[in-house]
């Protein structure tokens, strides 16, 4: 059975939470208390700026956000794919589906279009980056590193909160034709990770929460912007 992305289903791209605002606390608070209504949240990648599994001090940065995600989750169909920025979760939210970089592009349908959807780093990116991509997912690693957690997250959340994640990527073309050469010529495909926000042939690089401060929604079967100021 083929997995359905339904009308007003809401994409999440890019939030970086919690060093840049809390328009996605917002956004989470409001899903609870009913004043935004969706059948499905697709939060498409690096959510968090910094969140992985097999650690707990990770997760007190984020807390009241990780809370609200675990209960919305008993009653709202929320799929994760994860990012560069947050990354084995699926033990953290065990009501959430959860789509590892490896598992990812994730098919949907929507009508009877194929939709593909991924953070966005998977592709073009090489074989040092990849490799330590693969390298830094390991449960194994993660466990490792807990002794020496503390200083290493500290120092790695102090560099984020200062860091400019906005900007006009130049000659954007070029690198999503490079991505769109990775799936079927008819697909429409969804991803985050540029923050961007701009639809360039079937290829959708989502707004993020960040920079655009917009998230996509689908309205009449088709995916547009809408602002959250």
């Amino acid at each position: 059975m083929s997995r359905e992305i339904k009308e007003n289903a809401l994409f999440i791209a890019d939030a970086h939470y919690p060093h840049h605002g809390d328009t996605f606390l917002k956004i989470l608070k409001d899903l609870e208390n009913g004043k935004i209504k969706t059948p499905q949240l697709f939060l498409m990648g690096d959510i968090f700026d910094l969140l992985f599994g097999h650690n707990e001090y990770i997760q007190t940065f984020s807390k009241e956000a990780i809370t609200l995600l675990r209960k919305l989750s008993k009653t709202l169909e929320i799929h994760y794919i994860e990012g560069n920025h947050d990354f084995c979760l699926k033990e953290l939210f065990p009501h959430i589906s959860v789509y590892s970089r490896d598992e990812q592009p994730i098919k949907f349908k929507l009508n009877n279009q194929d939709v593909y959807l991924a953070h966005g780093d998977k592709y073009v990116r090489g074989f040092i980056y990849n490799l330590y991509s693969k390298v830094l997912r390991q449960k194994r690693l993660l466990i490792l590193l807990r002794p020496l957690e503390k200083p290493i997250i500290n120092h790695r959340m102090e560099k984020l909160k200062v860091k400019n994640i906005c900007g006009y990527f130049t000659n954007y073309q070029k690198r999503f034709d490079a991505i769109i050469k990775h799936y079927p010529k008819d697909a429409l495909i969804i991803e985050g990770h540029f923050h961007q926000g701009v639809q360039y042939k079937n290829y959708v690089s989502l707004p993020s929460l960040v920079c655009q401060q917009q998230i996509g929604v689908i309205l009449n079967s088709k995916l547009i912007f809408i602002s959250m100021l």
